[in-house]
């Protein structure tokens, strides 16, 4: 499973959807807190390259309490943009957006940990900071813990809990989990899920929608097990 970091650039231009206007009673839209603005201003900045100006914003915004400036000054802090490189500084400001809830900020702990990046390698502690991202609905660490679980790694091996976390993250869309669930009830799991081809069948079909060859492999397979045994019959 990759550990490459999704590009900066592109993770700031993601974060742009938190910032919904809210309502007034009569329907007008309210100016959003000056955190808030704050932060967008600077992703703003950070897209068109303006890095000091960027930084200066995250950090004006980090220090209000906005978990999004703090994960983002964070990560310009580690990467020495706009400033030279500042880990443990950056380190700081990551906890404090991972203990103010953003899940990606907890995922990023645990994929420290996992990795030995800057904190002592500890595939334990890096369970922990996935499970708190991924009951946050983060599918990224839904997908890692699910894997972990699957092969005990880190955790005692439990194909129970590797199948719950691997259908949440399928249920929010993802692909590789998709195909995964769909071969779990493809086999069935003493213990764990019953064989159902029909339900193998809708997953592999929603993976397969996704682009996933592998899964549009097995459902034309299944399909064909299907139609050839209703033509025994």
């Amino acid at each position: 499973m990759s550990k490459a970091h999704p590009s900066r650039a592109a993770m700031l231009a993601g974060m742009l959807c938190a910032w919904l206007l809210v309502p007034t009673a009569a329907g007008a839209p309210q100016p959003p807190p000056p955190a808030q603005a704050q932060t967008r201003d600077a992703v703003a900045a950070y897209e068109s390259g303006r890095f000091d100006e960027a930084l200066r914003g995250f950090a004006g915004a980090a220090r209000q309490g906005n978990r999004l400036a703090q994960f983002n000054y964070a990560m310009m802090l580690l990467r020495g943009e706009g400033t030279a490189a500042r880990p443990q500084e950056a380190l700081v400001w990551l906890r404090k957006a991972a203990d103010n809830g953003m899940t990606h900020a907890q995922y990023t702990w645990g994929d420290l940990y996992e990795r030995g990046q800057l904190v002592p390698k500890s595939l334990e502690e890096a369970n922990r900071w996935y499970e708190r991202a991924a009951q946050g609905g983060h599918v990224q660490a839904q997908m890692e813990l699910a894997t972990n679980y699957f092969t005990g790694r880190g955790v005692p091996r439990d194909y129970g809990q590797a199948f719950a976390w691997y259908q949440r993250a399928a249920s929010a869309g993802d692909g590789g989990a998709q195909y995964i669930v769909g071969s779990f009830y493809e086999r069935g799991e003493p213990g764990v899920v019953d064989q159902d081809i029909e339900q193998a069948k809708i997953w592999y079909a929603r993976a397969a929608a996704r682009g996933d060859t592998g899964a549009l492999a097995k459902l034309r397979s299944l399909l064909e097990e299907t139609v050839k045994g209703r033509a025994g019959m």
